[in-house]
């Protein structure tokens, strides 16, 4: 569990409470299956999505028999995704870890992500509302078309803006949405306040995304805790690259649109970008989703937790990995 949550004990605790319900409800007769998701969950992930359901919740009733439930699918949820990203990905590391594809094989991680959603729904089935059943229906669907969206654009140079951003919604910012959606709703939140937090969490998720792509370009797999230029290697064009290439696509034309990269051309494309200002406007972007963030989280109604969660955001915003 990050450090971050020393300064919160309350929320700490749930936090505690998630990990011990989605240890609880991985059990299983294969216990290699077992194993490896308990290890993947006490890898050192940040909780975040799960503190942002817990977070909505405060905005509502905070009854814990309803919150933590679902903190707990969110976050089995993104650990799903996870999974299957790093066996597409062909992904070494996470978290600093070796991931399971990279240990177990890739046919292993494919039943692990599934058994994972299969969790997910167990859970749901049993402690939460119709309701919350739909909004992560729907949710799935969202993430995964963003995936196959993804997918389909590798090594394609029709680099696009608005396309980045529409993947990205749906891979990474439709999960911050619902965490604090869910939060509020399960807890009989108002349901105008419950949409707003899911505003707040849509700004917040797309502003984490894009600020994870760029750390992408200036970490190292030691600081980002993930094999760095990953993304780059396997042909998916984030931001960074994106703006670059706007600004001066002659740069680019004797280095992209190949369909493997050699360690010289990945460091020669990682400076090309840093030259061409790449870096810089994707870092105004992720200000802009930020501000926008922010304002929402302004005009919340007083509550210790509109803090906390200001807080949260200030701390994901100036993150380096």
């Amino acid at each position: 569990m990050d450090n971050i949550w020393n300064n919160y004990p309350e929320l700490k605790q749930e936090l505690t409470n998630v990990v011990d319900l989605m240890k609880k409800n991985v059990k299983c007769k294969d216990k290699k299956i077992e194993n490896s998701i308990i290890e993947l969950i006490e890898s050192g992930g940040k909780l975040l999505r799960p503190a942002f359901v817990l977070i909505g919740a405060k905005f509502g009733d905070n009854d814990i028999e309803k919150s933590i439930p679902t903190a707990a699918v969110i976050e089995m949820l993104h650990m799903a995704t996870l999974v299957h990203d790093d066996v597409i990905d062909d992904s070494k590391l996470r978290r600093g870890k070796e991931t399971i594809q990279s240990k177990y094989g890739k046919d292993y991680a494919v039943y692990i992500g599934d058994y994972l959603f299969c969790v997910c729904f167990k859970i749901l089935a049993t402690n939460s509302s119709l309701q919350s059943i739909k909004v992560d229906s729907r949710a799935m669907s969202k993430i995964c078309m963003g995936e196959v969206n993804q997918l389909n654009s590798r090594f394609s140079m029709k680099l696009s803006v608005k396309d980045y951003l529409s993947r990205i919604s749906g891979k990474t910012a439709e999960l911050f949405s619902i965490s604090l959606y869910l939060g509020a709703a399960e807890c009989g939140a108002d349901t105008k306040l419950a949409k707003e937090l899911g505003n707040i969490g849509h700004n917040l998720g797309m502003a984490f995304q894009i600020i994870d792509d760029i750390l992408d370009y200036e970490g190292s797999d030691k600081s980002i805790k993930k094999s760095a230029a990953n993304d780059l290697k396997q042909g998916i064009y984030t931001l960074p690259l994106i703006y670059a290439f706007k600004n001066n696509k002659d740069v680019f034309k004797d280095v992209l649109g190949k369909e493997y990269y050699s360690e010289e051309e990945v460091k020669e494309i990682i400076n090309l970008v840093r030259e061409n200002k790449g870096i810089e406007f994707a870092k105004e972007l992720a200000e802009k989703y930020m501000k926008k963030c922010f304002k929402g989280i302004d005009k919340l109604p007083d509550n210790e937790y509109k803090y906390v969660l200001k807080e949260i955001a200030e701390w994901l915003l100036k993150r380096t990995y």
